[in-house]
C-alpha cells in the first residue's frame, strides 16, 4: 500500500456552498500574496548544487558536523539502504530517534526515493507511536539513535508490526546514484499527525509544492542568507521541525540541532545561541516567556545575551501582548515575528512583525499571507457562506500552494475540512477550513480571535471566550487564564 491509496482526489472533495455573487466578493476581499519562488527542485538537489559550488558547513548537532557534500553522501547511503529494504516511491517511512543531523539526512534520503517521511517522536508514549505507524501504513521505522533504540520506539514498532532499520547499517553501503524522485509538484512529501477531536491523531499529508513554498516563505520574509544559522529545537512530531531542518539548506545556511537538554534550559540555550552563532529561533510563546525570565535572572556584569540573534518567531499558541512587550523592550536587536498556520497547510500561512504600536491592541495581529497564499474570511449563515468585510468576524479559509492533500486514510475528516476551491488561481485548487475565528484589522492584518466553536451566545449577545481571556491576560498578576461558560439555571 502506498500513500496514494489513502488520499481523496480533488474531484471527491465537497464544494463550498457559496453563491457566484459571494465568490466575486470574496475574491475582492481576499488577502492574497503572489511571489515567484523555485518549486522545481527537491531539497537534496539544492544541497548537492551548493556542495558543487563550493562546500561549506551545513548541519551540526552536539556530536558532529557535516558539510553540504558530506550531508549529501550520507543521505545517498541511507537511500541505498532503504531501497535495499524495499522502500520505493510513495511508501511511508517512519523516522525516529533523538533529534540529530541523521534525521535530516534521512529526510533527504526519502526525497531521493520519492518516499514520504513520518516522524516517530521519542516524546510520545509507545501506544501513540504504534498508532501513528499503523495509521500511516509505514513500511519500516528508520531509527537514528546512536546507541540502543529508544524504548518507546522499539515497543511502538513491535506493537504495530513494523520492522526497525538502524542508521548505522548505512555506513558501509554504496551511495545511491541518480536524481531525486520528483514526479510532479503535487508529490506527497511527508505526513504529520495532529490531535483529533476524538482523541485519535489524524495524519495530514503535505505535498512537495506546499513544503518548498513554505521554506521559501521563511527565506523571503526573514531575509535569510547563507550567513544565517537556524536552531532546530522542535520535537519531530511538530510541524515547525520541518522548516527548521530544511530551510537553511535551500540557500547555503546552516542548521544547528539543539539537544532537548539544552533547549529546555533557557540559560544554556542562550549560551548555545551566542556560542554557535545562531541567528534565527522559533519557539512557542510559553518558552519565549521562560527565556526572558531566566535571562533576566541570570544576567550579570552588564553582559547582554542573544546579541547576534536576528529573529525570534513565536508560534503554536497565541502570543500574549505582555510577552511581546517584554521582548521588544529587552531584546530590541532581534525582530519578533508572530506566526500562525495549521499543519494541514504546510505550517505557517501568516507572518507578522510585531511593533510597539501593536501593543495597544487587545490581541496581537497574526499578520498577512506568506508567499503564494490566499486567505478568505467567511461567515456561515442560512446554510451558506458569505464574505466578511474588514472588521467583521468570520472563519478563516486558506487557499494557495500550501494547502495539503487531506488526512491519510480518513476520508470523512478530509471532507469536513477540505473543499474544492471556488476561487481559482492556485496550484492545488483546494481550500482548507481552519475552524479559527478571525477579522481583518484596519491596518490590513489578520487578528486571531479563537476557535469558532468557542463562540457563545449569552442573553442573545455573541461573545468570544478568547476575547475575555485576552483582557484578563493583560493584568500583570495573571500568568495564565481560561474562560468557560457555566449555566447555573434560572433562579426563582
Amino acid at each position: 500500500m502506498t500513500i496514494l491509496d489513502g488520499l481523496l482526489e480533488l474531484e471527491a472533495l465537497p464544494e463550498l456552498n457559496i453563491s457566484d455573487a459571494e465568490i466575486d466578493r470574496a475574491r475582492r476581499l481576499a488577502m492574497s500574496r503572489a511571489h515567484e519562488v523555485d518549486l522545481a527542485d527537491a531539497v537534496i538537489t539544492r544541497v548537492e548544487r551548493i556542495a558543487r559550488a563550493g562546500d561549506r558547513p551545513a548541519v551540526r548537532d552536539e556530536f558532529r558536523q557535516l558539510s553540504y557534500a558530506e550531508l549529501a553522501v550520507e543521505a545517498r547511503r541511507i537511500a541505498a539502504l532503504l531501497a535495499r529494504e524495499g522502500v520505493g516511491p510513495n511508501h511511508v517511512v517512519a523516522v525516529g530517534g533523538v533529534r540529530s543531523v541523521t534525521v535530516i539526512a534521512a529526510f533527504l534520503a526519502l526525497e531521493l526515493l520519492g518516499a514520504l517521511y513520518v516522524p516517530a517522536d521519542t516524546n510520545w508514549p509507545a501506544k501513540r507511536v504504534a498508532d501513528v505507524l499503523d495509521q500511516a501504513g509505514a513500511v519500516l521505522l528508520f531509527n537514528t539513535d546512536r546507541g540502543e533504540v529508544t524504548p518507546v520506539l522499539a515497543e511502538g514498532a513491535a506493537a504495530a508490526g513494523v520492522r526497525v532499520v538502524r542508521a548505522h547499517e548505512a555506513a558501509d553501503v554504496a551511495p545511491l546514484e541518480g536524481e531525486a524522485r520528483l514526479d510532479g509538484l503535487a508529490q506527497p512529501r511527508y505526513v504529520l499527525f495532529t490531535s483529533g477531536s476524538t482523541g485519535r491523531p489524524k495524519g495530514a499529508v503535505v505535498e512537495h509544492q506546499g513544503m518548498v513554498n513554505h521554506l521559501w516563505a521563511k527565506i523571503v520574509d526573514l531575509d535569510m542568507t547563507d550567513r544565517d544559522v537556524v536552531a532546530q529545537t522542535a520535537p519531530l512530531g511538530f510541524d515547525i521541525s520541518i522548516w527548521q531542518m530544511l530551510c537553511p539548506l535551500l540557500n547555503g545556511g546552516q542548521v544547528h540541532v539543539v539537544s532537548d537538554e539544552v533547549s529546555y534550559d533557557s540559560v544554556a540555550f542562550a549560551a548555545a545561541i551566542d556560542g554557535q552563532g545562531i541567528t534565527i529561533v522559533e519557539l512557542v510563546p510559553t518558552m519565549v516567556r521562560l527565556l526572558l525570565d531566566d535571562l533576566a535572572a541570570a544576567e550579570t556584569g552588564g553582559r547582554k545575551s542573544l546579541s547576534g540573534l536576528r529573529w525570534m518567531l513565536a508560534t503554536g499558541e497565541e502570543l500574549p501582548t505582555e510577552v511581546a512587550r517584554r521582548w521588544l523592550l529587552e531584546m530590541p536587536q532581534a525582530g519578533l515575528v508572530n506566526a500562525y498556520g495549521p499543519t494541514e497547510c504546510s505550517d505557517d500561512v501568516t507572518h507578522h512583525i510585531v511593533t510597539l504600536s501593536d501593543l495597544e491592541l487587545l490581541r496581537l495581529p497574526i499578520g498577512t499571507p506568506v508567499v503564494n497564499t490566499d486567505l478568505y474570511v467567511l461567515r456561515s449563515e442560512d446554510d451558506g457562506w458569505y464574505a466578511c468585510e474588514p472588521g467583521e468576524v468570520g472563519e478563516l479559509f486558506v487557499g494557495g500552494h500550501g494547502v495539503g492533500r487531506g488526512y491519510f486514510g480518513n476520508h470523512e475528516r478530509t471532507r469536513d475540512a477540505f473543499f474544492r476551491s471556488p476561487f481559482g488561481g492556485s496550484l492545488t485548487s483546494r481550500l482548507y477550513r481552519t475552524g479559527d475565528a478571525v477579522k481583518v484589522l484596519p491596518q490590513g492584518a489578520l487578528q486571531y480571535l479563537g476557535r469558532v466553536d468557542r463562540q457563545v451566545k449569552i442573553a442573545g449577545v455573541r461573545m468570544e471566550l478568547g476575547e475575555i481571556e485576552a483582557v484578563l491576560q493583560r493584568h500583570p498578576s495573571v500568568g495564565a487564564v481560561a474562560v468557560v461558560v457555566h449555566d447555573f439555571g434560572t433562579s426563582r
